[in-house]
């Protein structure tokens, strides 16, 4: 939990308060003399005053801006009552007051009107103080708890607090677990390195995909090494006025400084990190450039005394950090937290399995083997998932199945039981699922088909075709891309032999095939024609898909319409091979195809003992022996 060792209520508030009393106090003064002003007396209307006038009852007036006071005559001529009346702008009025022998005057001011206006003067900047500075307080804040706009917003963590995160909470990183293990030395024992001249290291950067643990690793270090651990976000430094961040990053230093040995966290660096050629900044008065510029002299700040201050920062996007943070001396070490392997996978998911009852056929090897490509963070959620959904069924612990329907549930969305397809839609997605599964159940390095199905799930999907992997895989090979092509296009193939007609649910295959023959020929140079050679210049994102293609080296039109033939040839490759196989296996499909219209589902023992069953076509299309010109004709 976040500490405040400060339990006295900071300056700043005080000041704000000290102001609010003084404003009111000056407020309540005015309002005094203003009120209490002079005599009290009766007043009347204009018009009663004009009438007094001509019928000369009125013995004196006292005219003001503001207001006449004039005293009426008895009826033996002696002064009498005092009235006031507000005056009506008339320049008739003195010649009015003389014709009838009124003595009349100018008011003399009210006693305290000097007071009022310099009240008027002072009151209004004193309020606007006080609340600009109530506002400060709201922005700002700090672990030490000086609440100004201008102070760090990092949380502190201490030892002792409940929640410690130790490396035995944190698993499938194994790597780089050991690498930060050198780290807590350092801040256990600097004196046994710095004794052999070695310069403890200022800076570590955890790269890796979302939700692989960058942050929990962190908090491990700390909570190992027993020391204070600042957390904050890149983006906390940024504000909408230019000096903030940097003063906030000053700041953070010298706080850390002082509980030293500890540990700063920077979570999502490249929040003010990122390159300053990039056309985002503008010049030296950028923000986030005065902010990056003050982290970079802090880091090259640490004399002999502040050598157990060690930065730790996390990003997914290292390559748009600016080089001058990953030099040495700063961020000279990279740290790779990345997605685990089975193992791992396997034992982020027993730490996670202890927080629930788990049924006795819970096989958390069987279930690591089915989500190769997870996070932590999507193994957690899996967990809970699974626990969620036994909750549902009213199980009282967690069965294999819960854990095989969560799978389904990431991997493919809900199930959308409440769209109803007609006989005929139902008909052709049984037919294109079928023959996705009896392609895929052949292709070479394809994945075991697990399941199909023609209940619809997620936003799109009328149906699918689960095949869930026996390891994990690295690498792939010339022919298991073109078998994957194949296997996308097995649906399409479906359609066309079985109805001889095609409809609009083979879009994303089609989509999903042709990028990946394009990857074939423009990043892998498995093309006869064009030989080894990359068209591909710029690389996306190691661990962020954005969905966005690589940017294509300039090239000549001819080389464009080769790669277009080549992709072409890839594709239509690959949908002849569905058909063949298909067309050997006609009587499988329409048998299995039935089966799911009566059944919905087919899955297990009984799907795989049928898909034993699938021939290879006798002579199947094979493209290696086309001589290149046949293959490059449009």
């Amino acid at each position: 939990m976040p500490v405040n060792k400060d339990p006295k209520p900071p300056r700043s508030r005080t000041i704000a308060n000290l102001v609010l009393w003084v404003a009111t106090g000056l407020l309540l003064l005015n309002i005094a003399f203003t009120g209490f002003s002079g005599s009290q007396t009766a007043k009347e209307p204009y018009s009663m005053f004009i009438h007094r006038v001509q019928d000369q009852e009125v013995l004196k007036a006292s005219v003001g801006q503001d207001e006449i006071r004039y005293q009426v005559k008895t009826t033996d001529g002696q002064p009498g009552e005092i009235y006031t009346t507000t005056p009506i702008f008339d320049l008739q009025l003195p010649q009015l007051l003389e014709d009838n022998g009124v003595e009349f005057a100018a008011l003399p001011p009210p006693k305290g009107q000097w007071i009022g206006s310099l009240l008027s003067w002072v009151i209004p900047p004193l309020i606007f103080i006080a609340v600009w500075r109530f506002f400060l307080t709201r922005n700002g804040g700090g672990p030490q708890g000086a609440l100004s706009i201008g102070k760090s917003k990092a949380k502190v963590y201490v030892e002792g607090e409940a929640g410690k995160i130790t490396f035995e909470d944190v698993a499938g990183v194994e790597e780089a677990k050991a690498e930060l293990v050198e780290i807590v030395d350092f801040l256990k024992t600097p004196k046994r390195f710095t004794d052999l001249g070695a310069k403890i290291p200022k800076g570590v950067l955890l790269v890796g995909p979302p939700g692989t643990g960058k942050t929990l690793m962190a908090k491990a270090v700390a909570g190992e090494a027993g020391v204070p651990f600042f957390s904050i976000s890149g983006s906390e430094f940024v504000e909408l006025f230019v000096g903030v961040g940097s003063s906030r990053v000053r700041d953070l230093f010298e706080q850390a400084k002082k509980q030293a040995p500890c540990i700063i966290f920077i979570d999502e660096l490249d929040a003010i990190g990122k390159s300053r050629s990039s056309s985002s900044f503008y010049g030296g008065n950028d923000e986030r450039e005065q902010t990056l510029n003050q982290l970079l002299t802090e880091l090259d700040g640490f004399d002999a005394s502040d050598t157990t201050v060690i930065v730790l920062a996390a990003t997914n996007r290292p390559e748009t950090l600016d080089p001058a943070l990953l030099r040495p001396g700063r961020f000279d070490r990279q740290v790779l937290v990345d997605r685990p392997d089975l193992k791992g996978r396997q034992a982020i998911l027993a730490i996670h399995a202890k927080e629930v009852k788990l049924a006795d056929d819970v096989d958390l090897q069987q279930i690591a083997t089915r989500t190769p490509g997870f996070a932590g963070a999507d193994l957690a959620n899996l967990v809970n998932e699974a626990a969620l959904l036994a909750a549902r069924r009213g199980h009282t612990q967690v069965q294999q199945a819960d854990f095989s329907e969560a799978i389904e549930r990431l991997v493919a969305g809900l199930e959308k039981k409440s769209r109803v397809l007609s006989d005929k839609e139902k008909e052709i997605v049984a037919y294109h699922e079928v023959g996705h599964a009896l392609v895929g159940s052949v292709m070479p390095g394809t994945d075991r088909v697990e399941k199909i199905s023609i209940i619809p799930r997620g936003m799109a999907a009328l149906g699918y075709t689960l095949q869930l992997p026996t390891e994990d895989r690295f690498l792939r090979d010339e022919a298991e891309l073109k078998g994957q092509i194949a296997t996308l296009l097995g649906g399409r193939s479906a359609e066309e032999l079985i109805f001889g007609n095609i409809t609009t649910g083979a879009s994303n295959d089609l989509q999903r095939a042709t990028d990946l023959a394009e990857q074939m020929v423009t990043s892998y140079g498995m093309s006869q024609v064009l030989g080894p050679l990359a068209y591909d210049r710029a690389q996306r994102n190691m661990f962020l898909d954005n969905g966005m293609g690589n940017a294509r080296r300039p090239i000549s039109e001819d080389t464009a319409k080769a790669i277009d033939t080549e992709v072409k040839t890839l594709v239509e490759a690959g949908h002849q091979r569905a058909l063949d196989i298909l067309q050997t296996n006609r009587s499988l499909l329409e048998s299995l195809a039935q089966q799911l219209l009566e059944s919905e589902v087919i899955e297990g023992d009984s799907l795989r003992e049928q898909l034993k069953q699938v021939m290879l076509p006798e002579a199947p299309l094979d493209l290696e022996g086309v001589p290149p010109a046949a293959v490059t004709t449009v």
